[in-house]
């Protein structure tokens, strides 16, 4: 009997201990730890196997099994993935670019590995806004002697950040990316210092190319030029330029202040990431014809509060005759007051007070000594354009009412199932629905819930998050493009709802098919996905060309003008359809004039 219980104990170790190996196996996969992290877990298994059965008493066992744990989580922390900045280009030993000469100087770029786009990576458009130039209006950036090499992505803006462990996890789960590889072992830096550039073009001479400038989303809180989703090579073989930007967030792209605006020689305070864009674009503008782009073709685009970003470059006095049209997916800012992405003065300054006294700063002075990784972990958010009297002079949606706005043509639109990127795991009762409506839409509320009332839970928390998906993204665009079309200037707007393998038709979901990148995760996409994604790209680039996404072989798109209350439906198949949200617009509009 005691050789059995003796056998059971050790053959219950091994499961254990096999458990335990496959466990810490799969973190340090999850987790992108060097390979040395690896080699020491392997001599720690080892020695653990060697050890346990010479381990007597029961609580050294415990001890024992305590110490792997410990000394693996100790692994962990000193086997992490350096810092490295991602190549421009895929592939060993790429081709490098001829020399190409702009204001600062000359630079290379590299080759794509079959030879078709040109990628110059990480181009300064602004001096480093660090020290003294924190908060500060973007300064023209230094030039530079010899030939300089751009051929990685600059570091990402300063912003929080989670583990690599997080992030894999969120892409695995949220996205369905994976693979095993050792050569994404790596972290991509965080930097103050990220007023770069990137520049895809067809390879080989060119001229008078359309340019597409584009700005990343993440609620100017978060994101990178160099995400995957939106990589302009695929847009670029198809003959266009494709430029997109890094810009200040957070604390250091939205942070306000009197004394800053006392000391700005433009009275500005609270738009440094957007003065960041208008900087890039008029770079672009000064500079893409030394890569074969036309600098009197630039249309401006944007996703989420890069989307955004667009409108309020629509409107901004610093950039009229830097570009001509406009694509903007899932969010703008023309209503009276726009749900997210824009707040007042009053709201920003108040919000640069709190930060102060967070910090215990008696002036900005000492705000600007903290070294950008304490700071960037302030408690608030600083989230949000607002109207600084420079290069946004009054509300978005008066300048459109005086016709002060600058795009010649829009294509926008949205996606089905937008706010349950936001609301994952999050559910409405019964109980809490009025309240919830009543704080999208104040004295409509009631309106909204005879349309759609509460029901189970279920039901509930459909109804509030397809409210949520109109308020924060849908009646931006039904808005934005109802103004334009009243002033005579053509619009198209799309509703995305394919499903895939990955996130759908959920929020930045379109973006994957419009800038062609499908082919980076083929596992979530099938054939119709690629063919979507063809006709998307097309109509994105026609558009860039000439202001009319139509072309021969496309289903027709008619413009708002033409086919009121209709919208491309982006799916297979493509085709117009009634604007799903057409009767909660009203209601949506009656709350809006009241805020006027």
């Amino acid at each position: 009997m005691e050789g059995t219980v003796k056998n059971s104990m050790k053959t219950g170790a091994i499961i254990l201990l096999v458990l335990a190996a496959l466990v810490m196996l799969a973190l340090l996969e999850l987790g992108k730890n060097v390979i040395w992290g690896w080699l020491l877990t392997a001599v720690l298994l080892i020695g653990f196997v060697l050890l346990y059965p010479r381990i007597g008493a029961k609580s050294d066992r415990q001890v024992a099994w305590l110490g792997l744990i410990l000394f693996f989580a100790l692994i962990l922390k000193l086997s992490l993935p350096p810092y490295r900045a991602i190549p421009a280009v895929e592939g060993k030993n790429p081709a490098v670019t001829g020399v190409v000469t702009v204001a600062q100087g000359d630079l290379t770029g590299l080759v794509s590995e079959d030879g078709a786009v040109e990628v110059y990576a990480g181009v300064p458009y602004a001096k480093p806004p660090v020290g003294e130039l924190r908060w500060k209006e973007p300064q023209e950036p230094e030039h530079w002697e010899g030939v300089r090499a751009c051929d990685r992505f600059a570091p990402m803006s300063m912003q929080k950040r989670h583990s690599e462990l997080y992030n894999t996890l969120y892409d695995l789960i949220g996205y369905h990316k994976f693979s095993v590889s050792l050569d994404d072992n790596f972290r991509e830096p965080v930097s103050e210092d990220s007023l770069y550039l990137n520049i895809w073009k067809p390879a080989g001479d060119a001229e008078k190319l359309p340019v597409i400038f584009f700005i990343h989303g993440g609620s100017l809180m978060t994101g990178q030029p160099s995400f995957t989703d939106y990589n302009g090579e695929s847009l670029a073989r198809k003959g266009v330029i494709v430029v997109n930007v890094g810009y200040r967030l957070g604390v250091f792209g939205f942070f306000a202040s009197e004394e800053l605006a006392a000391e700005s020689p433009n009275g500005t305070t609270g738009n440094y990431g957007l003065l960041d864009q208008i900087a890039a674009l008029r770079w672009v503008h000064e500079n893409i014809a030394a890569f074969g782009g036309d600098p009197d073709n630039i249309t401006i685009a944007g996703e989420s509060a890069g989307a955004s970003c667009v409108n309020a470059l629509c409107v901004s006095p610093l950039t009229e005759g830097l570009f001509r049209r406009a694509i903007a997916e899932s969010s703008g800012i023309t209503a009276v007051q726009p749900y997210h992405t824009f707040r007042t003065m009053d709201e920003a300054l108040d919000t640069g007070r709190k930060i102060m006294d967070e910090w215990e700063a008696e002036n900005v002075s000492e705000l600007r000594v903290i070294p950008a990784e304490q700071l960037v972990q302030t408690i608030y958010a600083n989230d949000s354009l607002t109207v600084d009297g420079y290069s946004l002079t009054e509300m978005p949606y008066l300048s459109y009412e005086k016709g002060l706005n600058h795009e010649e043509a829009l294509l926008n639109g949205f996606n089905g199932h937008e706010a349950e990127a936001f609301r994952i795991l999050q559910s409405v009762s019964a109980e809490d629905y009025p309240a919830l409506v009543g704080r999208l839409l104040g004295d409509e509320a009631e309106r909204y819930i005879a349309l759609y009332p509460a029901g189970d839970k279920a039901q509930t928390t459909e109804n509030f998050n397809r409210l949520l998906s109109v308020c924060w993204f849908a009646y931006s665009h039904c808005d934005w493009s109802r103004r334009l079309t009243e002033q005579g200037r053509p619009v198209y707007e799309y509703y995305f709802t394919r499903q895939n393998g990955a996130i759908g038709d959920m929020h930045s979901g379109e973006m994957i098919y419009a800038y062609g990148n499908l082919w980076r995760s083929p596992r979530n996409y099938n054939e119709d996905d690629l063919a979507l994604s063809e006709t998307m790209q097309r109509y994105w680039v026609n558009f860039a060309r000439c202001g009319d996404p139509n072309g021969e072989g496309l289903p027709a798109w008619p413009t708002v003008a033409e086919a009121p209350g209709n919208v491309l439906n982006f799916d297979v198949p493509v085709q117009m359809i009634p604007d799903p949200y057409a009767e909660i617009y009203p209601i949506v509009d009656e709350r809006q004039n009241s805020l006027k």
